[in-house]
């Protein structure tokens, strides 16, 4: 449990990295904060799932503004947080089912929720990176081995 906590902690490093280069560009860059926005709506999404509650009517892909994708990164942080304050290690192999955005059912564990989620965004951060470096800018460094340096 203790690595999964320690990827989260660096997913909301990372996220609020991300964050601050965006906010810094002058002209945003629709495609890099659709890409921003779908990592933290997909989070908010699998919080809820975590939760036990129903996520199907939640955006996973949504054009919205830098200051939105502000207060998700907040929201989600929070989230995250108190998730884990109140899990147990037991709950780890809990199972959870939910119904994905196509309708569709599915049941996976706790660990494996936690794990995807941490991977997905570090997937689409990458993408993020791609496309400031081919619109000239400095990758944002996001390495875990720099987080936990």
């Amino acid at each position: 449990m203790k690595t999964i906590q320690k990827m989260y902690e660096h997913l909301n490093w990372a996220n609020q990295r991300i964050l601050e280069i965006l906010q810094s560009i002058e002209e945003e860059n629709q495609e890099v904060s659709r890409l921003f926005s779908h990592i933290l709506f997909s989070e908010k999404v699998w919080i809820t799932r975590l939760r036990g509650l129903e996520s199907s009517a939640l955006p996973i892909w949504s054009d919205v503004d830098i200051e939105f994708c502000a207060k998700l990164v907040m929201q989600n942080e929070e989230s995250l947080t108190t998730f884990f304050t109140n899990l147990a290690h037991n709950d780890m192999d809990k199972i959870i089912t939910y119904t994905n955005s196509k309708g569709i059912k599915f049941k996976n564990s706790v660990r494996d929720i936690l794990i995807h989620v941490a991977l997905h965004g570090q997937y689409h951060r990458g993408q993020i990176n791609s496309r400031l470096r081919a619109n000239g800018m400095e990758p944002v460094n996001i390495d875990f081995i720099t987080f936990v340096r």
